[in-house]
């Protein structure tokens, strides 16, 4: 059952955009921390692949707002054609981060709030993606459960799939694809119980 939950998240968002959008406006966020870390970090370029936008803000106006060159993706078109009105500067594109090849790589990655939706499968392939888009020394960010298992939640009275694996096999798999551990902050308080990881691409 929990690989069908997994399976529908790209149909739920774009069936509950609107609402998405509307949540996006009035609910704080508390990540500008993490993105002004990894901004810190990132070259001068500062070209940014957003894994999993949903409606390019706070994530993308805010980067956006630095100077940042945006890239963009989600598989809701509703949530891609929203960003494009608010953030016409910005690349945005309809596409499944599992299936993604821009022949183009990136100072900086973030899959914020996104990656974590995905089944343990598809987690684990997503790292020769995060490879494939990482110039050298890129910087990664992104969001994950403590320990391996799964969870449903829920968003709008509807079922909501996260997953995670365990801490060692993320750093397995950085490791395994050039990357390497920057900070990991399980269930950081001053993010919203967020855990978060930071890794750099090594040159």
């Amino acid at each position: 059952m929990t690989d069908n939950r997994a399976a529908a998240i790209s149909d739920l968002y774009e069936r509950l955009a609107d609402q998405y959008i509307s949540d996006r406006l009035r609910v704080p966020w508390n990540g500008q921390p993490w993105l002004d870390r990894f901004l810190d970090g990132v070259t001068t370029r500062r070209s940014v692949l957003d894994l999993g936008c949903g409606a390019g803000a706070p994530i993308g106006k805010y980067l956006l707002d630095r100077g940042c060159a945006i890239t963009g993706i989600d598989t809701s078109k509703t949530l891609i054609h929203y960003c494009r009105e608010h953030s016409p500067r910005a690349r945005w594109i309809v596409a499944d981060m599992r299936q993604l090849s821009l022949g183009q790589k990136f100072d900086g990655l973030i899959a914020w709030d996104s990656f974590f939706h995905l089944n343990h499968a598809d987690q684990r392939e997503m790292f020769p993606v995060f490879r494939e888009h990482a110039a050298p020394d890129a910087l990664l960010l992104f969001t994950t459960g403590t320990m391996h298992g799964e969870a449903i939640g829920e968003y709008h009275g509807e079922p909501l799939y996260h997953a995670s694996l365990a801490p060692l096999e993320y750093e397995s798999l950085l490791a395994e694809n050039g990357f390497t551990v920057l900070a990991y902050v399980p269930e950081d308080p001053a993010c919203g119980e967020h855990t978060i990881w930071l890794a750099r691409r090594t040159s």
